[in-house]
């Protein structure tokens, strides 16, 4: 039974999808003015595996995740740099795909723009003027919050304290300091559309509020994002969507927000300017052990960002690559054995705990120490077949390792493909300095082979012992 943690009710609770067997979400995703950094990246993270999840749990799911392509912070770059807004935002959407890549994020199923969505907004604040939910001011239209009698359910705020720390500005044509902007009138400078209002552009909240509406409906199951989005933003959004719908029980069903990548425990943000891009960590480190660092710590709890964490993470990440390194070499044996029926009833089991781990709230951290358990036995059987002479079995091996490839997909790992070491010539030498350097260990000669094992690690190559004999990689 699959429990979340839902924000709405402060509550882990059993999760009924709306529709038997489907699964909605909508993300809040980047406003593209920057090359995204390591903070930004963790909720696409944490989404893709529960995707991942909920498809291998037999669902079908259609994830939906925006890009706020009109924006101040977008604007003000454009206008510094001399070009068109669009080049700001097409500019660094590329480079969003770029990073999620890197980082094995599958793509949603719809990346809508506000700016391909400016119609639905106009019309949908058009419904909240007509419902007495919003007002016009010279061109503007703001949301009136004292009109929601549910106002701040989401974050917990009365709506006396809320002024503090929104992200308004001061207004005195406002009837309530906190009522938000639906549409801007233009300014110079700026881009803008045509509205029943005059010439302007959306708020920053009506958008995610127009486009989960079309594209899940009324009512959907999962709405995501970091917890700095919890107010104003997702506040907001239930006030808009649940005003225009007409019911305070639509909109999303279950909110899930991550928690912050912090510095030194401080939140990572471009506004401080202690952030670290993930293409600058690429320089150092591939994207599947960033991903991998991201999923150790449950997804609600704050994750800090050190060099020496993620170096943590690329060893263990290591240890696993070895074992499926392993699996591979010995599943292209024969064998028919019943050795491994021990190994396949802990795969079994481990399988149950994995998904146990992530019926519980998407518990990645939890969910990694039985592939790391699972791990360790095929370590064991694997070097009790290359060195102890057990005879192999090759049905219950098989057992093993498609439940160990199952849980590293979900989790996702092992996707990415190394690029080619050379042009073929590297290879042939590589059996030869192994040869010689095993001829030296069976000689005595161990300052030799130790000696071309270090020169070898020294220019990034490692000798491993497998069931098959030594053989090297590149790290």
């Amino acid at each position: 039974m699959l429990k979340v943690y839902n924000t709405l009710t402060r509550e882990k609770e059993e999760f009924k999808p709306l529709k038997k067997g489907e699964v909605g979400i909508y993300v809040c995703g980047v406003t593209p003015y920057n090359d995204p950094h390591i903070g930004n990246a963790r909720p696409f993270v944490v989404w893709d595996v529960i995707r991942r999840f909920f498809k291998k749990s037999g669902y079908k799911v259609k994830y939906i995740q925006n890009f706020t392509d009109v924006d101040d912070k977008i604007i003000r770059k454009a206008n510094e740099e001399g070009v068109s807004w669009s080049d700001i935002s097409d500019r660094y959407i590329a480079s969003y795909f770029e990073a999620m890549d890197a980082l094995g994020v599958r793509r949603a199923d719809i990346y809508p723009r506000v700016s391909e969505h400016i119609p639905d907004i106009i019309a949908m604040v058009q419904t909240l003027i007509d419902k007495g939910y919003a007002y016009t001011v010279d061109g503007d239209v703001y949301y009136s919050v004292e009109k929601f009698a549910e106002y701040g359910k989401l974050s917990g705020r009365n709506l006396e304290d809320m002024q503090a720390g929104a992200r308004v500005e001061v207004d005195e044509r406002k009837q309530n300091p906190m009522d938000f902007a639906l549409w801007k009138a233009a300014k110079p400078g700026e881009p803008s559309w045509e509205s029943p209002w005059g010439k302007g552009r959306p708020g920053w909240h009506i958008e995610c509020s127009t486009m989960s509406l079309k594209y899940l409906g009324k009512t959907f199951d999962f709405h995501g994002g970091g917890s700095d989005l919890i107010f104003p933003h997702h506040e907001n959004e239930i006030a808009q969507s649940q005003a225009c719908c007409g019911d305070t029980k639509s909109f999303a069903h279950y909110w899930l927000h991550n928690g912050f990548i912090t510095i030194h425990e401080e939140k990572m943000s471009k506004s401080k300017n202690n952030f670290f891009t993930v293409q600058d960590i690429l320089k150092q480190y591939p994207g599947e052990v960033m991903r991998f660092f991201i999923l150790q710590t449950h997804y609600r709890s704050p994750l800090d960002f050190s060099d020496e964490r993620l170096k943590e993470a690329q060893a263990g990440l290591a240890r696993l690559k070895h074992s499926r390194e392993y699996a591979e070499v010995l599943s292209k044996r024969q064998g028919d054995a019943s050795t491994a029926q021990a190994l396949a009833a802990m795969a079994a089991q481990a399988k149950r705990d994995f998904y146990a781990a992530l019926e519980d709230d998407f518990n990645t951290a939890l969910a990694i120490s039985y592939l790391f358990a699972l791990s360790k036995e095929i370590n064991i059987y694997s070097n009790e077949i290359a060195n102890n002479g057990l005879d192999f079995d090759a049905a219950g091996f098989a057992e093993a390792k498609a439940v160990y490839d199952e849980m590293a997909e979900i989790i996702g790992l092992f996707e990415t493909q190394a690029a080619p070491v050379d042009d073929g010539l590297v290879e042939p030498l590589m059996k030869l300095i192994i040869s010689i350097r095993q001829e030296a260990r069976q000689a005595k000669n161990w300052a030799l082979a130790d000696k071309i094992r270090d020169e070898l690690k020294a220019a990034g190559i490692v000798i491993e012992d497998s069931p098959t004999g030594a053989r090297w990689k590149k790290v």
